[in-house]
């Protein structure tokens, strides 16, 4: 099956989205294209390859990811492609495709010229057609030379001590509730079994299953299907409830 996600931060109220998928048919009209979202902030680097980090795994191994964040912005260093973990990513090399996984790629290429034109709509007249032929059977390979100039950007990382973890909100969801940095295995790891989680003017005691385990208008926090700690309000908009936003901190103190 030729599969294709695609991922920008055009919107949905003008002609981009549709211009990239009908460039991507018109190479194969049998493609199977799946938009992961197009409402990503403009420009937010970080908010896509959240986005992206927390869902191309789900996909069967082998689909071609198109991203098209900030591709014509200052810091791009050309178009590349790159395969990890057996999925393969298309998209401008600004440090999003960096973001992706707490380890290189396994393969990166750089475009070469003979597929790059002078374009003020680069995810259409370079990205499209070749994540179609790519999807089609292509490699990546085919499109141009090894990458060494692979621009990288740095995730801001929870800190860990016996007694405590240090991590932040890495991302705001549509409902107010706050997702952190903090992951469940480094948790379970340091933790004797009794604990505080703090954040804003908050301290909870313990951890919940879901949003309905508190009462509306309660403070939750539990590890999510990701297995990241997760806090909000029950039906209240966390965020602005409890005055946090990205990169808030937020503290697991271990009461040894």
């Amino acid at each position: 099956m030729a599969l294709v996600t695609f991922l920008s931060d055009f919107g949905d109220k003008d002609y981009y989205v549709p211009a990239v998928k009908a460039k991507m048919l018109a190479v194969n009209p049998q493609l199977n294209i799946i938009d992961i979202s197009h409402s990503i902030d403009t420009f937010d680097i970080a908010h896509a390859a959240f986005v992206l980090r927390s869902t191309f795994r789900e996909f069967p191994k082998g689909t071609v990811h198109l991203v098209a964040i900030n591709t014509t912005g200052s810091i791009t260093q050309g178009y590349i492609g790159i395969k990890l973990e057996e999925h393969i990513f298309l998209g401008p090399n600004n440090g999003i495709l960096s973001l992706l996984a707490d380890h290189d790629p396994g393969i990166m290429v750089q475009f070469a010229d003979i597929h790059l034109q002078d374009t003020t709509f680069p995810a259409k007249d370079i990205l499209a057609p070749i994540a179609a032929k790519v999807a089609s059977g292509a490699a990546i390979h085919d499109f141009g030379g090894p990458l060494t100039n692979f621009r990288k950007l740095m995730a801001r990382q929870a800190k860990a001590t016996k007694e405590q973890i240090l991590g932040h909100v890495a991302r705001v969801d549509r409902y107010g509730n706050l997702i952190t940095n903090i992951r469940k295995d480094i948790f379970d790891k340091l933790n004797p079994g009794k604990f505080t989680i703090e954040f804003g003017r908050e301290i909870v005691y313990n951890l919940n299953k879901g949003y309905d385990q508190v009462e509306p208008g309660d403070c939750f926090a539990f590890f999510n299907s990701m297995n990241l700690l997760e806090i909000g309000i029950n039906h209240g908009h966390g965020a602005d409830l409890l005055g946090l936003k990205y990169d808030s901190v937020v503290f697991v103190n271990f009461n040894l």
